[in-house]
């Protein structure tokens, strides 16, 4: 009874917690339409499985509740400090990139060998930067805004929130970001005609080609 019950726990934990597919090479995140806790969650758990992680357009992901109860959460955040010097902490963070890594790293042991370990894996960016505009990139469903905040309810772009307690950057990164859509605009144009011409060019061949699929068909192929 004892190693049924056992195996059955194993199986709901799986089905309870389900993972990304690891262990990929690097997995890029798209954080656009993501709440920030639960990627957050996800994430360190990956990392100290020991996956590579770079999450983009962190300034696009959202927290729950109206700006204003944010700001004046992140505004008592600032209160704490080090009464004799502050700059040796806590250090509070402006830009949206470095509060997702903060949020991470509270998720972690990050003062333990493993724990730093897991938080070298972790890559935080606003906008999509080179080379990752040009690498697929991943949601988690878990995590999406639209299927965890009922209609309705607030909710706060993390930019707008890194904009209204100091972060100065958020007009140069809409620029940035409006310059990178158009050239992915453009190169999925190109990759459409090209598939296009493909298939075209396949169809033409497939009656001077049928032998040859029947022979790679009978190899396994």
């Amino acid at each position: 009874t004892q190693s049924t019950w056992g195996d059955n726990f194993v199986q709901k934990s799986i089905a309870i917690y389900p993972r990304l597919n690891m262990f990929e090479k690097v997995v890029v995140i798209d954080c656009r339409g993501h709440l920030l806790g639960r990627v957050a969650s996800i994430v360190a758990k990956e990392l100290l499985n020991g996956q590579k992680i770079v999450a983009v357009r962190t300034e696009e992901m959202d927290i729950s509740g109206s700006l204003f109860r944010n700001k004046l959460k992140f505004m008592a955040f600032l209160n704490k400090r080090m009464n004799t010097n502050p700059r040796r902490g806590p250090i509070h963070y402006r830009s949206p990139a470095r509060m997702f890594w903060r949020t991470v790293r509270g998720m972690l042991p990050h003062k333990t060998p493993r724990g730093a370990a897991a938080l070298e894996r972790l890559k935080v960016f606003e906008g999509i930067p080179h080379p990752y505009d040009k690498v697929k990139r991943m949601v988690i469903p878990d995590a999406l805004t639209v299927l965890r905040i009922k209609p309705g309810r607030h909710t706060t772009l993390l930019g707008d929130l890194a904009q209204n307690v100091g972060w100065k950057h958020q007009e140069l990164v809409k620029k940035l970001e409006a310059k990178r859509k158009v050239k992915s605009a453009a190169f999925y144009q190109r990759k459409k005609a090209l598939m296009k011409l493909k298939t075209k060019a396949t169809q033409n061949a497939a009656s001077s080609l049928t032998t040859v699929n029947q022979n790679l068909a009978t190899l396994g192929f």
